[in-house]
């Protein structure tokens, strides 16, 4: 519901507030007095495009803001798609810069004007003569028949298990291609990841074998300098064991005159030690190295093996090689495994599809079952708004695919003449007719579902009389449960309504300014009667205006 409108600077309007009744609100005036130029403000905050051209002011912007009551619009859903915070309450905002530049906000917060209509068109719902196309649209029919068989919890199940069908069917469609692609490769990977598996690679193997090898190469002369290091230690006379004993003996000697010379004969005691493990560990050094021939050649082809297998996967050390096999393997694996998942998927995918067949059958039910009775309802609505022959029928068939509305393709088809056949509603309808038809469509769903804030743009045009009363009484019917604004320029309408705005245009200043007035039942009975008999009506036509004000 629209609880208030504030138009600032936007065409003749310099400034404008609005403060709407929850029921009826009748807008009248005469002809060019600026309600089209509210509904072109209403348009900017359905996100229709504008530019500097619509500035009263050139030099200021333009602001039209919209607060709305949504609590029974449920639209929570709607507000987390877009990653906007829900609240009850609403304000829309758009503002026009003196460049032109054009700036869309949902309670305070900047949105794009994409989010706005998505928002905005769930709010408000404005329909003039002129405007066939929503009516004549397949989406807007099979939403009218959705809300007219009020079937919300079965299309909310249908669309989630239509977005568990999609997610599964992308799942699936993205296996089979990732083992297509895979499987063009099986073949090489497989015979890459044989090779480094039969390598039996170990982490610092190629370290160990290179120092080996570096010293199995160089084994005579390893033991010719360890023999003579050996010779200079400890087994000639002249060694430096043997020295070490014959300094022992000389420190021993005088160890006992200063600490001083006790901590140095510990020093050597000490070095003797270390020296004669240095000894040991050479001389079982010595008898480890032998010039092996056959365990030479056996390094060189091993280091040999993991230098081609380096080169050829472009790696430098073996942990690279093992990550490279490791990553072949996952690539064998899925390629193994992929036949299993792919059958899983592929089951997934059907239990989906058969879940989603049945949710959308129960949905196509919902629908068809109502068709008898709106048809009933319209055609009797119809015939009291002054077409007596009016023949309306819906056409249904199931589609062959599943789409986020379900499996049903809705056909309005319509004939307001006798004896021609019902056609669909681009070729059926008059402007006038489209309002009427409009109108009884609107009035049979309002007791059904929330509606938005219905504008009804001078839809009275060309008809009068008790067509016109007729159209009043459902307009108040329909005010009873969701709010109605219409534009109009008969009495019978402008006398029904629980609030009257009058708009007219001030031409008292150089520039003329379009205003609004909220009528009280005074000027109520005037303005009515003005519309009954002209600039200054008579005594008849105020009494006719009290009248209709009464009914």
């Amino acid at each position: 519901m629209l609880a208030h409108l504030l138009i600032k600077n936007y065409a003749l309007i310099q400034e404008l507030e609005m403060p709407l009744s929850p029921h009826l609100n009748m807008i009248t005036g005469e002809t060019g007095a600026g309600k089209s130029i509210m509904l072109g403000a209403v348009g900017l905050l359905l996100g229709n495009r504008s530019d500097s051209k619509v500035l009263f002011k050139e030099n200021e912007k333009c602001i039209v803001e919209g607060e709305f009551d949504i609590k029974e619009y449920h639209l929570e859903e709607l507000f987390n798609d877009l990653e906007l915070d829900y609240e009850k309450s609403c304000i829309i905002r758009r503002e026009i810069s003196a460049g032109g530049k054009s700036r869309a906000f949902i309670n305070d917060t900047p949105v794009t004007l994409d989010v706005l209509k998505k928002i905005a068109t769930r709010l408000i719902d404005v329909h003039s003569q002129h405007d066939t196309l929503l009516l004549a649209s397949n989406a807007f029919q099979l939403e009218f028949i959705d809300g007219f068989a009020q079937n919300r919890s079965l299309k909310k199940a249908y669309q989630e298990a239509y977005r568990a069908f999609k997610m599964a069917q992308k799942n699936y469609d993205e296996l089979l291609d990732q083992q297509q692609a895979l499987k063009k490769e099986f073949d090489f990977n497989q015979f890459l990841f044989r090779e480094l598996q039969q390598a039996t690679l170990q982490l610092d193997e190629q370290e160990q074998a290179e120092a080996e090898l570096n010293v199995l190469e160089h084994a005579e002369e390893v033991t010719l300098h360890i023999h003579a290091a050996l010779e200079q230690l400890s087994e000639g006379d002249y060694a430096v064991h043997v020295l070490l004993k014959n300094i022992l003996h000389e420190l021993a000697l005088v160890a006992k005159y200063a600490p001083t010379y006790q901590a140095l004969l510990n020093r050597v005691e000490s070095c003797v030690v270390e020296l004669k493990d240095i000894a040991d560990e050479l001389d079982k050094e010595k008898d480890t190295i032998s010039l092996d021939k056959e365990k030479i050649q056996l390094l060189h082809d091993r280091l040999s093996l993991i230098y081609t297998l380096q080169k050829k996967h472009q790696a430098s050390t073996i942990q690279e090689l093992l990550s490279i096999q490791s990553a072949l393997e996952e690539k064998v694996k899925k390629v193994v495994n992929s036949d299993e998942e792919l059958s899983q998927a592929k089951n997934n995918l059907e239990s989906t599809i058969h879940d989603l067949e049945e949710k959308a059958n129960q949905l196509t039910q919902s629908r068809k079952v109502v068709f008898l009775e709106m048809e009933k309802r319209l055609k009797n609505l119809l015939h009291d708004l002054g077409m007596p022959h009016a023949v309306f029928t819906i056409h249904h068939h199931v589609l062959s695919d599943f789409q986020l509305t379900g499996k049903d393709d809705i056909s309005f088809l319509f004939s307001a003449n006798k004896g021609v056949a019902p056609q669909e509603l681009k070729n059926a309808a008059s402007g006038g007719e489209f309002s009427r038809l409009m109108l009884a469509l609107k009035y049979v769903l309002a007791h059904k579902t929330a509606l938005p804030t219905i504008i009804f743009d001078e839809i009275d045009t060309g008809v009068s009389g008790e067509i016109a009363l007729k159209m009043a009484t459902m307009m108040q019917e329909m005010s009873k449960y969701h709010q109605v604004v219409t534009i109009t320029h008969l009495p019978q309408l402008a006398a029904k309504g629980d609030t009257h705005f009058f708009v007219y245009k001030d031409e008292q200043s150089i520039q003329a300014v379009s205003k609004l007035k909220k009528l009280s039942e005074k000027e109520r009975v005037v303005e009515v009667a003005k519309m009954i008999g002209g600039e200054n009506p008579s005594e008849k036509a105020l009494s006719s205006a009290k009248e209709l004000l009464e009914k």
